[in-house]
Formats: structure tokens, sequence, C-alpha cells
């Protein structure tokens, strides 16, 4: 039995709305940080808003205080303003509720910033169902078996997305999954870089989010790194 929250348990039509709310919202905000990186709220409401007996319906603020309840969104503030960042679990809630018989999209015409997240979330899933088959399914107990394990899933992020020889490191942490913890995720692709067999790269990340972040490496200084390089042998 799945352990992620349903976006709700009641098929009263109000609830019914509900979701139909809930799973327009994560897709909407799935899309925009996409292509936008960080999300502010106030444009986020602004592009969920949509047409109901020709008249514009915005999103009511119990929905984001359910889906941050849930954990499926985090709120916080950026320079006072406030933001929305798509956890894993609202990833997950998301792809629930869109693979339900009872969804369907209002109308006639769907936006193509909807369509296009839809296109990004299929990618992601399928991300995790490829590169599912190139980690092994028990845990890892140790370097010498993180080591090559690491290697093959920058290998195949890195032909399948081609992101040109730098990996995000959230996305090989993310593929590799429970298999490890945190912390020894985070050993041992230092001690990767100090046996000279990746390089852990800084800079800016362009479509970042404080999941992407907080996934990403920080070093012993307290400089981040997003990126991995494969170094020569």
């Amino acid at each position: 039995m799945s352990s992620t929250p349903a976006l709700d348990s009641s098929n009263s039509v109000t609830a019914t709305t509900g979701i139909m709310d809930k799973t327009r919202l994560l897709l909407t905000l799935w899309a925009m940080s996409c292509t936008e990186g960080e999300v502010k709220k106030s444009e986020l409401t602004s592009k969920v808003k949509q047409k109901r007996n020709n008249k514009k319906i915005g999103v009511a603020q119990t929905i984001y205080e359910e889906l941050k309840a849930a954990e499926a969104i985090k709120i916080y503030k950026q320079n006072q303003t406030p933001m929305v960042s798509i956890t894993d679990t609202g990833k997950r809630m998301l792809i629930d509720a869109l693979s339900s018989p009872d969804f369907v999209f209002d109308g006639t015409v769907i936006a193509s910033r909807l369509a296009n997240g839809l296109v990004g979330l299929i990618r992601e899933l399928n991300q995790g169902i490829t590169s599912a088959t190139f980690v092994k399914e028990t845990a890892i107990a140790s370097y010498e078996e993180f080591k090559p394990i690491a290697l093959q899933v920058y290998d195949q992020l890195n032909k399948d997305y081609n992101y040109d020889n730098l990996v995000p490191i959230y996305r090989i942490r993310r593929t590799i999954g429970d298999q490890v913890t945190r912390s020894q995720f985070n050993e041992w692709i230092l001690e990767m870089q100090a046996n000279d067999l990746v390089q852990l790269i800084g800079g800016e990340m362009t479509d970042s989010t404080p999941d992407k972040v907080e996934d990403s490496i920080q070093t012993e200084l307290g400089a981040m790194r997003y990126y991995t390089k494969r170094l020569e042998a």
C-alpha cells in the first residue's frame, strides 16, 4: 500500500472540486518550476485562475494550507516575497491524481504550460523507471559499493538528458534514493572527489528550488556544490 498522502478521501461534489483544484495547482506549480525555477506564490495563484460559469475563480488559501500540511508543497519567503515549491511527495500525489480515471481537465483547451508540465512530469517519471534498472535494489553498505553505482547513474543521466558532463547532484541523489542515507551520500560523493573520480562544481543553478538546493552538497567550508563532473582516469 502506498504511503503517499491522497489529495482527498471524500466522494462529495465539493471534495471532487477540491481535488481538481489541488491537482491543477500542483501541475501548474510543477510546470512553472521547470521553466522559471523559483515560483512566486502570487504568480502561481494568478496562473491557476480559471473560468467557471463565465467568472474567473482563483485558488482558495485553504488549498495551499492543505497541500502544505500534506508536505506536498513548501511555502517560504525570499526577500519578503512568498515563494512556493513542489516536494517529491507533491509530485507523487500529482502522479496519483492524474492516474485516476476520474480526473479530466475542465473546458476544451489545455493551457500550454499545463501540457508542458505533463511532458516534464512524464520525463521525470520515466527517468525514475529507467534509472531503477541501473541501481541495485538493496541498501548500499559501503563506499566501494556506492562508487560504481554513482558513476553508472552519472553516465546514464548524462546520456539521457544531455547534461554535457555536468550532472546535477540532486538528480544523482534522488536516483539512488533510499539505498543510502543522506549523510552517507554526502560523505561518499565527497570521498569520490577526494579520490579524483569526480569534481563537484558550484556556481549558479538556473532552475534552483529549495528542495534541489537541499539535495545538493555543502562542503565542510560551507560552500554549495550543485553539479558533478566525471574526471578521466
